[in-house]
């Protein structure tokens, strides 16, 4: 009997501590668990969910706010934008001026768009022939009876009617073209019919102050720009 009381303590014994053992497990776990959650610093956003308590949390963006006012940026602004826009049309100035600067006439292209001719030189009663930008240009000295034959002519009849006043600016004077308004030929002085100009290549009649008379020209010969700058000069163009 006493064999199987010490056999049965010893059981109970070892059955005892293999109860004990998980709960001495799960309470160093408890243990170490509040030791971990009470010395962590994390906050939970979702704590107090569900009560009245605000859980959003807005930052400051203090710092980043502009502290000179509304005014001063928009003074920054305008200079800007006027700075650009001097600069951009000073560079468009600069570059229409080149272009005109590139386009405009040469040195001897200005040399010929104006001749000056000494009238003395030419007697009266005889004309001579000049070139301007490549044309011929007929100078008459006319006399007296060739400046009463021009005007006396009844120019409301011709083909194209022109009285001589508005040809001439001085009635002893008179330049044109040498260009036959035909085909552009260059007509001869001193012939045809009326005493003026005579082209030979189809047969065009101008009078004494240039105007057509006769032949298949339209137009009576051309007057270029002119003027008399002093008594006996001549300038055209």
């Amino acid at each position: 009997m006493s064999a199987i009381a010490s056999k049965s303590g010893t059981l109970l014994r070892n059955c005892s501590r293999a109860q004990l053992a998980p709960l001495r497990c799960m309470a160093i776990q408890s243990r170490s668990l509040a030791d971990a959650t009470a010395s962590s610093s994390f906050d939970s956003p979702f704590k107090g969910v569900g009560s009245s308590q605000n859980t959003t949390k807005i930052p400051s963006f203090a710092k980043y706010k502009h502290r000179g006012g509304e005014a001063s940026g928009k003074v920054f602004q305008y200079f800007l934008v006027g700075t650009m826009g001097a600069v951009s049309a000073l560079g468009a100035k600069n570059t229409v001026q080149d272009f005109l600067v590139n386009m405009s006439a040469s040195a001897d292209v200005l040399a010929q768009a104006k001749v000056e001719i000494d009238l003395s030189a030419i007697p009266e009663g005889k004309n001579i022939i000049v070139k301007w930008r490549g044309k011929p240009v007929f100078i008459r000295h006319r006399t007296e009876d060739e400046i009463k034959e021009a005007e006396d002519t009844k120019w409301e009849a011709l083909r194209d009617p022109e009285p001589d006043s508005d040809r001439v600016k001085q009635p002893e004077w008179l330049i044109m073209l040498g260009v036959c308004t035909h085909l552009g030929c260059v007509p001869i002085g001193e012939a045809g019919d009326f005493g003026g100009w005579f082209c030979p290549c189809h047969g065009s009649h101008y009078d004494i102050s240039g105007r057509i008379r006769k032949g298949p020209a339209p137009l009576n010969l051309e007057v270029p720009e002119y003027d008399f700058p002093e008594e006996g000069k001549l300038v055209i163009g």
